[in-house]
């Protein structure tokens, strides 16, 4: 399988950075959780080790590969990760390279062959990674506001998709396995048109210009009216942007091959786009995509509607290569936390992923993940 790796090099002291996957934001809010973070630096918390001590951790490689998928631009997200390298290199004391590869295969097959040792993943890519090669293992699942999963959402420019009429300023969450249509506020993902004020969230952002940003419309509407319809997919390797929604149709017995006029558009970005534009009827993306698009487009949250959400799925992930040393491992989750918690840290994260916190990742969280891939027939990754 061909791979391509697009190197990021670890540079010096006066480089910039950041890096991203299928369920995290790619673009912020003006005011981020930075902003009322604790004014620690990375020297405060990061490990004293420093490169050329080689004799500390005899058993550990002197230079890893950390992959990234691209989520935006490949060249700004080769650049986008060198401080974030830069901190992990100096928190471990071994060389760390960044890479970005073309695409979530190449990275499986980097890791799987032994060219990485880290790998960003969206929790699809993780699992087929895993499935395939088996020398890879979850390290770290992402945070976002207090929770470690996140849905796909349903939308549509028409109304007619609704049971009730679309109500502003709301969202939909899951509760009790059921669908129940909420305050924008009180939405665990932060939704088009909320911001960070004092107080915490709030409602009236705008644009950089000043223009009001309209809060996001949403009901409760019925999935099978999808047939027939123009789908804009975002990639058929993503979780919320393709396989649970694909799922949630072969459900209804509708083939999400030919049942529907499934278009693939490369991204949220472009789903939420396409269904604003009305090139499609329905998108699909992440809670809330709308917010990609809200600084060229501030009435996005009235023109598309959020109208179902697939079923909660597990954060993404860093996944480490099985082979390294325990000890090894240990040291790159307790260097990322310690980075998470500084303001640089944390304004890096919620720039590229909108991460707020890491835990420990635990197998078996993904097992919705590979039921659904397998229910689906997709066992291996997709060129």
């Amino acid at each position: 399988m061909a791979l391509t790796l697009v190197t990021a090099a670890c540079g010096g002291d006066d480089d910039t950075s950041e890096p991203v996957p299928d369920t995290m934001p790619e673009t912020t809010p003006e005011t981020t959780a930075a902003d009322t973070a604790p004014e620690t630096t990375a020297a405060d918390v990061a490990p004293e080790t420093t490169m050329g001590d080689e004799n500390m951790h005899p058993d550990w490689p002197e230079k890893i590969v950390f992959g990234f998928v691209p989520s935006q631009e490949q060249e700004t997200l080769q650049d986008d990760i060198q401080p974030f390298i830069q901190v992990l290199q100096d928190g471990l004391g071994i060389e760390v390279e960044g890479v970005v590869t073309t695409d979530y295969t190449g990275l499986v097959t980097a890791m799987g062959s032994g060219q990485a040792q880290l790998g960003a993943f969206g929790p699809f890519g993780y699992v087929l990674g895993k499935d395939n090669f088996g020398n890879i293992e979850a390290l770290i699942q992402s945070v976002r506001f207090g929770s470690a999963t996140y849905h796909g959402q349903w939308l549509t420019n028409d109304a007619s998709i609704c049971n009730e009429p679309p109500v502003e300023a709301t969202a939909l969450e899951n509760h009790d396995g059921e669908i129940v249509q909420v305050p924008a506020l009180d939405a665990v993902a932060l939704q088009v048109g909320v911001f960070f004020g004092d107080d915490g969230k709030a409602l009236g952002e705008t644009t950089d210009g000043g223009d009001p940003i309209s809060a996001g419309y949403s009901c409760i509407g019925d999935i099978s009216k999808v047939a027939g319809k123009t789908v804009a997919f975002t990639t058929e390797t993503s979780t919320s942007g393709y396989l649970f929604p694909a799922l949630s149709l072969t459900e209804l017995g509708i083939d999400p091959t030919t049942d529907v006029n499934g278009v693939f558009t490369g991204g949220h970005d472009a789903a939420v786009t396409a269904v604003y534009n009305g090139d499609a009827e329905i998108g699909l993306s992440f809670d809330d995509a709308r917010r990609t698009i809200r600084g060229e487009n501030p009435d996005v949250g009235e023109k598309v509607i959020v109208f179902s959400i697939t079923d909660e799925i597990p954060n993404d992930v860093v996944a480490v290569s099985s082979d390294l040393p325990q000890d090894l491992k240990d040291a790159i989750y307790d260097s990322i936390a310690a980075y998470l918690a500084t303001d640089e840290g944390q304004a890096i994260f919620d720039e590229i992923y909108g991460w707020t916190d890491i835990s420990r990742a635990v197998e078996s969280d993904f097992d919705i993940v590979r039921n659904a891939a397998n229910t689906l027939g997709i066992t291996e990754p997709i060129d």
